[in-house]
């Protein structure tokens, strides 16, 4: 069993920027993918970032340049900074991750940027 865990999120002010964190239970193996998705209220989760462990990012074209993706394929973490974040922004961010076309996912931790 592999849990996700994820950290970092809270209440910010717009302009201002968070990092997340997302940590595996077990890190004996290293994940195809890890990346970022959200969910903002009354709409659908959506892509944030991923990064495949050759080390592709993947962001949306409405995203890219202002969201950051990194991995620590050591220690199975994935990271998120955000910057110049707008109230838009704001919803529930899930870490996720897949392994051997099994897909895991975190509990989410809440983001809320105040304009």
């Amino acid at each position: 069993q592999v849990q996700l865990m994820e950290s970092g999120g809270g209440l910010v002010q717009a302009g201002g920027s968070l990092r997340l964190s997302c940590v595996a239970s077990r890190n004996v193996f290293v994940f195809d993918i890890m990346g970022w998705y959200r969910q903002a209220p009354g709409k659908q989760r959506e892509l944030v970032a991923r990064m495949t462990k050759e080390g592709s990012a993947n962001y949306p074209d409405s995203l890219k340049g202002r969201f950051i993706i990194s991995r620590d394929y050591e220690n199975n973490t994935v990271y998120l900074q955000m910057n110049g974040l707008t109230p838009e922004d704001t919803g529930v961010y899930y870490c996720g991750a897949s392994l051997d076309f099994r897909d895991y996912w975190g509990q989410g931790t809440q983001v809320i940027v105040s304009s």
